[in-house]
């Protein structure tokens, strides 16, 4: 995922929030319906763990640190066999536990992706990541967390629509940063990189 530049990355992220959210916005009581049994969706925490752990054994073979590079076939083993353990013997709210992991590792990716882009724009993406980091964390020790912030969040349909509309106008900020600004960064390469990456190539 190293090639993966911020523009896109804010594309696809922007299109799922503002996606998700005109469902919201359209449905609400859908909408509020679906948030509610989140939670408790053995189906969706299936996929969400899954793709946690494999995202996650991703980076541990990227894992350049040559001191782990002994253990790798180790940490496959422990940290795929808690992930898919997880599903077996962690069924309790195991959407929000799936959902934790994949918000940390998102937020790595988006903080790795925006760290060199040359706008202070970036700091809409950054900021973004560390909440979901926060939010990741606080999910993975209190799951219940997020039920009650899900039925908060839809106790009635005005306030799922306003809810909604707020994440639906960030989420189309970002989209917007994607096809404009990060796009337009993306083709001012400063000089300090772009002497890194010729002497790269000269020496490979």
């Amino acid at each position: 995922m190293s090639d993966l530049k911020l523009s896109t990355l804010s594309i696809i992220l922007g299109l799922i929030v503002v996606l998700l959210n005109v469902f919201g916005l359209v449905k609400p009581k859908a909408f509020a319906e679906a948030a509610r049994k989140f939670s408790r969706s053995t189906p969706v925490g299936y996929a969400l763990t899954l793709l946690g752990t494999a995202w996650f054994l991703y980076y541990v073979n990227q894992e350049s640190v040559s001191d782990f590079a002994a253990m790798k076939k180790f940490f496959y083993l422990l940290f795929g066999g808690v992930g898919i353990g997880a599903c077996f013997f962690v069924k309790d709210f195991l959407p929000v536990r799936g959902l934790a992991v994949v918000l940390l590792l998102l937020a790595k990716l988006m903080v790795d992706t925006a760290r060199w882009e040359d706008t202070e724009w970036r700091l809409v993406i950054s900021t973004w990541a560390y909440a979901m980091a926060i939010a990741g964390m606080w999910f993975t020790i209190s799951p219940w967390r997020l039920r009650d912030i899900l039925n908060w969040s839809v106790a009635t349909e005005s306030r799922t629509r306003m809810l909604s509309g707020v994440r639906f106008a960030f989420g189309l900020l970002v989209l917007l940063l994607g096809l404009t600004v990060f796009k337009s960064a993306e083709k001012r390469v400063p000089a300090p990189q772009a002497a890194v990456s010729e002497g790269t190539l000269r020496l490979s």
